[in-house]
C-alpha cells in the first residue's frame, strides 16, 4: 500500500510529468495542474544525460526517445576557426546499455511525456495553478486559480523555477543570475555534425551546438548577460549572426541559416537551490522549483527526472506520509543536487573570472562520477 492514495502536481513538466506517470502506474490518483494551456515546450533542443536517459527509460518512453533524438558517446573540442582539438569519449552516466547523451528537441520530449501521463491514468487540468493551500496535518485543502477546490494526501510543487507554490509555502528563495546569458537557434544539421563539440574563446565564453534528429539540431553561443529587452526580436538574427562571425567549420552553415527571430530563444543563466527540507507539512518542492542550474553540465533535466524517480519510490514503498519519508528524500536528493548546482555555476564563473586554480577537467570528471551511482 502506497503512503498516499491522491497526489496533486502543480506543473506538467518534465518533473512532474514523470512522477504523475511512476505515481500514476503505481495506483496512486493523480491530479496534475498545468499553468499553460496545453502540453507544449518552449525552447529549442535539450541534451539529456545517461542519468537522464536512465529514469526516462524507467518510465517506459526509451524507444520513443531513441528514434525521435540522436545520440551519442563522444564529446568534441574545437578552436575557434573549426579545427578539432581532441575527442573525448563522454562518460555514461546512466550504465553501458545506454548512450553517453540523447540530444532532442524540446517539443517532442514534452510531447512524449504527455502521451506517458495520459496513459498511465493521471487526470491534467491546463490553464490553471493553484492560489492557496491549507494543511490540516492529515490532508491539504487546494484553492485552484479557476476557483474550483481539491483535497489531497499530498501537494507536490514542480512549477519551475519561478514556482508558485514555493511562495505559496513562504520559502524564502529566487533565482539568482549568474552573469551569463545564452542564444539558442533550433537549425538544420549539416551532415558532419555528428555530437556536441564545444568551442571555448572567440567572441563568445562558449560556442556549441547539438544534434537532436537526422535532420536537427540545436547551435548556441554564451555571452555576458545583457539586458533581455535590449535587442528586439526581428534584430535577434543579426545579433546571433555577428556573434558567430568568429567561429568556422560547421558554424559557417550554421551561421548563413540565423534568419528567423521565431527559432532564436535567449535567456540568461540562472540558479536556485531551496535548502532542505523542501516540504512545509505535506507540500514538497520537486525539480526547478527547488534547485536549477545553468545548462553548462547539461544536468538540470537529469536532476528534475532524479527527484521524480526518487520521491515516487519512497511513496509507493512506504505506508504512511510524514516527516521521516521526506528526510529520507533529502538524504537522497539535497547533496547531489547541491553538487550540480554549485559546481555548474562554478564552471561559468571561472569563465567569467579566469582563475589560475581552475580545474574544469577534475570538476566535471567529479560530478560524472555522482550522476553515474543511482540516487
Amino acid at each position: 500500500m502506497a503512503a498516499v492514495g491522491n497526489v496533486l502536481i502543480v506543473g506538467g513538466g518534465t518533473a512532474g510529468s514523470a512522477l504523475a506517470v511512476l505515481l500514476a502506474r503505481g495506483g496512486v490518483a493523480v491530479d496534475v495542474a498545468e499553468i499553460k494551456p496545453d502540453a507544449t515546450a518552449l525552447g529549442s533542443g535539450i541534451t539529456l544525460q545517461g542519468n537522464a536517459l536512465r529514469v526516462l527509460r524507467d518510465l517506459g518512453v526509451w524507444d520513443r526517445l531513441s528514434a525521435s533524438g540522436y545520440a551519442f558517446d563522444v564529446l568534441g573540442l574545437r578552436a575557434p576557426d573549426g579545427t578539432l582539438i581532441a575527442e573525448i569519449p563522454d562518460a555514461r552516466t546512466g550504465g553501458p546499455d545506454l548512450p553517453a547523451t540523447l540530444g532532442m528537441n524540446r517539443p517532442e520530449l514534452a510531447a512524449v511525456l504527455a502521451e506517458a501521463v495520459r496513459d498511465a491514468g493521471a487526470t491534467v487540468r491546463f490553464g490553471l495553478t493553484v492560489t492557496a493551500l491549507d494543511d490540516s496535518g492529515e490532508h491539504v485543502a487546494v484553492r485552484f486559480s479557476d476557483g474550483t477546490t481539491g483535497t489531497y494526501d499530498l501537494v507536490v510543487g514542480a512549477d519551475g523555477i519561478r514556482s508558485a507554490v514555493r511562495g505559496l509555502l513562504g520559502i524564502d528563495a529566487s533565482p539568482k543570475p549568474t552573469g551569463m546569458g545564452i542564444w539558442r537557434i533550433h537549425t538544420r544539421r549539416p551532415k558532419d555534425v555528428e555530437r556536441t563539440d564545444l568551442i571555448y574563446g572567440g567572441p563568445c565564453f562558449i560556442a556549441g551546438y547539438c544534434p537532436t534528429g537526422p535532420d536537427t539540431m540545436y547551435a548556441y553561443l554564451v555571452e555576458k548577460a545583457r539586458p533581455r529587452e535590449s535587442i528586439a526580436d526581428a534584430d535577434k538574427p543579426s545579433h546571433m549572426r555577428a556573434l558567430a562571425e568568429g567561429y568556422g567549420g560547421a558554424w559557417d552553415e550554421i551561421r548563413a541559416d540565423i534568419t528567423d527571430p521565431d527559432r532564436i530563444n535567449y535567456t540568461w543563466f540562472e540558479s536556485l537551490l531551496v535548502d532542505r527540507p523542501w516540504n512545509r507539512g505535506r507540500t514538497v518542492l520537486i525539480g526547478d522549483a527547488a534547485h536549477a542550474c545553468p545548462p553548462t553540465l547539461a544536468q538540470g533535466a537529469a536532476q528534475c527526472l532524479e527527484d521524480a524517480a526518487v520521491l515516487a519510490e519512497l511513496l509507493l514503498g512506504g505506508d504512511r506520509l510524514d516527516q521521516a519519508l521526506f528526510d529520507a528524500f533529502m538524504d537522497r536528493r539535497f547533496e547531489r543536487a547541491k553538487a550540480v548546482v554549485e559546481a555548474s555555476v562554478q564552471l561559468g564563473e571561472w569563465q567569467l573570472n579566469p582563475s589560475p586554480d581552475a580545474d574544469v577537467p577534475g570538476l566535471m570528471g567529479r560530478i560524472s562520477a555522482i550522476v553515474s551511482e543511482r540516487p
